[in-house]
């Protein structure tokens, strides 16, 4: 697939996010998803037409026909495109989705304090106590 049909843009800091996105980037064996972090230096939110606050707060993805998905919406369509919608099957049950989204945002406000619940880590720009800088 030459043209992605949904580009990802996830808070690669976040270390269950960055997770989330390295198996999703995994099972993308035909190329259907592109992955963007929103903390990758000189990230500019103004061509989504979103703010930064905003992709802070939920997923956000966008379509081939440029779509903007956000939370579960992206999810679902991230999942089914990567080939395991059937991960995500619940979130097409429209009674459960209105509490599924609102778990999610939750989930999403809080997702530092659980990625350490989880044991999920982000490697450490620093060792030894000298930390590397990247530069463009």
């Amino acid at each position: 697939m030459d043209t992605p049909g949904l580009t990802l843009y996830y808070d690669g800091a976040c270390p269950f996010c960055a997770a989330s996105m390295a198996q999703l980037r995994a099972w993308n064996r035909r190329g259907a998803l592109a992955f963007t972090d929103i903390r990758a230096g000189g990230f500019d939110p103004a061509p989504l037409g979103v703010t930064m606050a905003a992709l802070d707060r939920e997923l956000h993805g966008v379509t081939a026909d440029g779509r903007l998905l956000v939370g579960v919406d992206c999810i679902e369509a991230a999942y089914t495109l990567a080939g395991q919608g059937w991960r995500v099957v619940l979130l097409r049950c429209k009674p459960l989705r209105p509490v599924l989204a609102a778990l999610y945002r939750k989930f999403a406000l809080h997702r530092y304090r659980i990625s350490g619940w989880l044991g999920y880590t982000v490697a450490s720009p620093c060792k030894d106590g000298v930390c590397r800088l990247e530069r463009p």
